[in-house]
């Protein structure tokens, strides 16, 4: 297989993936993306242009957070999009935008992580390459990347129990 577009567009929206621990209070905080320094370590040979649309916990995500979202992507002039996202509500953006028909053209992978790249034993560079690897493969739509697997926006759900994403039925 080829991959469909030699450029791809990476938004960053934030989520564990982008947190970073703040040692005078023992939180983890938003500082900066991390991304450069993900794709750095990669040695990724793509064309990505990066956008950092927001820095923002994916519970504190709204549905102008979402319209937001949806508005950079169907600005990109790429066709082929990463989107990190926190985990907790990245089904729920995913299935927004396949809800929109004005995104259709597109494909447009979500990734996040469960452990903050920063923290170390992190799955952040793992799903960022296979979101990567995919969006540049699989047909236009809309789909979550995580764990080792790609997953459809309509049939997804977060297992907390298990920190997992799975199909729903």
């Amino acid at each position: 297989m080829h991959p469909k577009d030699p450029k791809l567009t990476l938004i960053v929206t934030g989520g564990t993936l982008d947190k970073d621990y703040q040692t005078s209070t023992g939180a983890l905080v938003f500082s900066e993306t991390h991304l450069p320094d993900i794709l750095r370590q990669a040695n990724t040979t793509l064309a990505i242009e990066t956008r950092v649309l927001m820095l923002k916990d994916s519970l504190e995500m709204t549905d102008l957070d979402r319209d937001d979202i949806a508005q950079a992507c169907r600005e990109t002039e790429t066709d082929t999009i990463v989107i990190t996202h926190g985990t907790d509500t990245m089904a729920d953006t995913a299935l927004a935008l396949s809800e929109n028909a004005e995104l259709s053209d597109k494909t447009i992978v979500l990734t996040g992580a469960m452990r903050p790249f920063r923290l170390g034993e992190s799955d952040a560079c793992f799903n960022l390459g296979a979101a990567l690897m995919a969006a540049q493969l699989a047909e236009n739509g809309v789909y979550i990347a995580m764990n080792g697997e790609l997953f459809n926006a309509s049939r997804v759900m977060k297992n907390r129990q298990k920190g997992v994403f799975e199909l729903t039925v």
